[in-house]
């Protein structure tokens, strides 16, 4: 399992650095948002305890005590609002890719390194 979730980060990061380093504008956000997902997939695989199946959750219901194979919930939480934060940041970035492609009328990034048009 845990070779199957390395072979998808790596081609994440992977079909990421592609995009990123293409010339328009639509797909750099499609990169930056693949690398968010390998970066997301990364800590879930590094977090304490790895991938776990069927795992006891932290504290038992009925006793009270903590169970020795448990798994770590802050793994997750971080994960979660690093999920959160990403499509805020995509958001933002989409909108600002529409207002340059508007202002400049291209979507290429080097036509838009001059900005004399504006």
């Amino acid at each position: 399992m845990i070779f199957l979730l390395a072979i998808a980060i790596g081609s994440l990061f992977a079909g990421a650095v592609y995009l990123i380093l293409r010339r328009s504008v639509a797909k750099l956000i499609l990169g930056l948002m693949l690398l968010s997902h390998a970066v997301n997939l990364l800590i879930f695989t590094m977090g304490d305890g790895g991938v776990r199946r069927g795992a006891l959750p932290i504290v038992d219901y009925y006793t009270g005590e903590v169970m020795p194979n448990t798994t770590d919930p802050l793994v997750q939480a971080l994960i979660l609002t690093a999920i959160v934060i990403s499509f805020g940041i995509t958001a933002f970035i989409m909108a600002l890719a529409y207002r340059a492609t508007q202002a400049m009328k291209t979507d290429d990034l080097d036509d838009m390194a001059n900005t004399d048009r504006l």
